[in-house]
Order: structure tokens, then C-alpha cells, then sequence
């Protein structure tokens, strides 16, 4: 499960680039209570969205040349650099190589061998987000890949990622944990892409956030209020709980989910 005391592997940042930050913060706020403040004027715009006064993700305004609107998952690594060489090696690229952010650590932009891109956080001053596996937090992840056993491959030669088989009633699920944390890391899953009509008509592999909500129904409904789109309605999986997938009036994917991706 997710947690704050992030080991190496586990995902300890997320954040979503937007050509509206104005428009996108009020999205994020109207639907699950975040605050957006600014980083101060070094940071270049960027800033953290906050809930009860802890911060859960980031924001920035992208233009078009640095690729469309979406969420971007980070994984803690000792060694940004080292993860970037293991990227390379492993056939992924590097978009946007390790640099020092102020103070608070060290981030890159990887891309794997389906060219997802994705990022890695080596902390100095920041840890990560301050709050995940709660309700207006992040709660889960998934890539949605066309070659699970390649994935699996890329990201434990990158990142020491363990996968395991977990069965559930409508089928078996690749769950992703770091090195050595067993069951009690899972963090996330690897996803065919042609297993899904809804993903596989975009033909593009990605990661996915899910944030956490008491009710799912009503989110999808105040999501649809708020400009965005869904691209699963609310649904209940046995052995998972109720989720639905959605997309924010610029285009950024996202996930919600009711509990533990874990609970019945």
C-alpha cells in the first residue's frame, strides 16, 4: 500500500502540466478541495496543490511543445542520474534529463521502451507529497501498456520494481511493488492496453493516478460539472472497489477510487 515513509521504487510525487493553471486549479479545487499555492517566483510558475494543509500534487502550465495536457507519476530514486543511464540501456529515453529544483531535490523526465514518460524524485530537502492513500490523495497507479512482460522488464532494470499475479474474480492482475517489500508495497498495476476498448481506441500506453474519494458516483457527476470528460463511468470491480476513470477539461487523464485498490 502506499504510504509516506516512500522507499526507493515507490511512487512519491505526482503532478499534472496544463496550458490553463488558472483554469485547471479550479478544476482540481471545485472537485477535490485543493488548494493551489504558488512555489514561490524561483520555481517558474510551478506550485502545490493542497488539502487540510498538506501538499498532494503539483501543477505547472505547459505549452504545446512540451507535450499535451496530462498527469505525470514520479518514483523515488537514490540516483536520478543512475536511473536515467538505467533508462537508456533498458531502449527508454531521458526527455528531460536530471536537474537540481532549488533545494528540495533532484527531478527527471524517463521514458520507457513504449515511450511512456514518467518521472523519478531523488529527494534532499523534499521527501514527496505529503499525504497519499487517503481521500483527495494519491491512492493508486497503472500503466496501461501494450507489452506487459516488456514493462515489467524496463521498470525493475530502472526503478528494482517486483511484479506479482493477483486473482481476482474477473481475472489476473500484474501488481507492481518495490525491491524486496512484498504484498504490503503494492503501489500499483501494469494493464494491457488492448484489454481495455476505452483505452485501447486512444492507441496510446500511459500512466494513470488514481486519488482517493468517498464516493465515486458524485465525483464523475461534479467532475461532469466542472468541464470534464469520463472515460469509465463509475463501476465496482469485485475484490477492488468502485472506480471511475475521467479526464480534466484540457485533456489531463485521471482516476478516482473508493478505498484500497485491495478491499472488496
Amino acid at each position: 500500500m502506499l504510504t509516506t515513509r516512500f522507499v526507493d521504487g515507490a511512487p512519491n510525487w505526482i503532478d499534472v502540466g496544463t496550458p490553463d493553471l488558472e483554469g485547471a486549479t479550479s478544476f482540481y479545487g471545485g472537485l477535490f478541495g485543493w488548494e493551489f499555492r504558488s512555489a514561490g517566483p524561483d520555481a517558474g510558475g510551478y506550485g502545490f496543490f493542497r488539502l487540510a494543509g498538506r501538499v498532494v500534487a503539483g501543477a505547472m502550465r505547459t505549452t504545446p511543445e512540451q507535450g499535451p495536457p496530462a498527469w505525470t507519476v514520479y518514483f523515488r530514486s537514490p540516483d536520478a542520474r543512475a536511473a536515467a543511464q538505467a533508462a537508456r540501456q533498458a531502449r527508454g529515453g531521458v526527455p528531460m534529463p536530471p536537474a537540481d529544483v532549488l533545494d528540495q531535490g533532484r527531478a527527471a523526465i524517463l521514458a520507457d521502451q513504449a515511450d511512456v514518460t514518467f518521472g523519478v524524485w531523488e529527494p534532499a530537502l523534499r521527501e514527496g507529497v505529503e499525504a497519499v492513500g487517503e481521500v483527495g490523495s494519491l491512492c493508486w497507479a497503472e500503466l496501461y501498456t501494450p507489452d506487459i512482460a516488456r514493462a515489467a522488464a524496463f521498470y525493475h532494470a530502472v526503478l528494482g520494481w517486483e511484479t506479482s499475479a493477483v486473482t481476482f474474480p474477473d481475472g489476473v492482475y500484474t501488481s507492481v511493488h518495490p525491491a524486496g517489500t512484498g504484498e504490503e508495497g503494492f503501489f500499483g498495476g501494469l494493464v494491457p492496453l488492448a484489454d481495455d476498448p476505452t483505452e485501447a481506441e486512444s492507441g496510446q500506453p500511459y500512466w494513470l493516478p488514481y486519488i482517493g474519494v468517498d464516493d465515486p458516483d458524485a465525483a464523475v457527476a461534479r467532475a461532469v460539472e466542472l468541464g470534464g470528460r469520463i472515460r469509465m463511468p463509475a463501476t465496482s470491480l469485485t475484490g477492488v472497489g468502485r472506480l471511475a476513470r475521467l479526464e480534466d477539461p484540457y485533456g489531463a487523464r485521471f482516476a478516482v477510487l473508493r478505498g484500497d485498490p485491495r478491499q472488496t
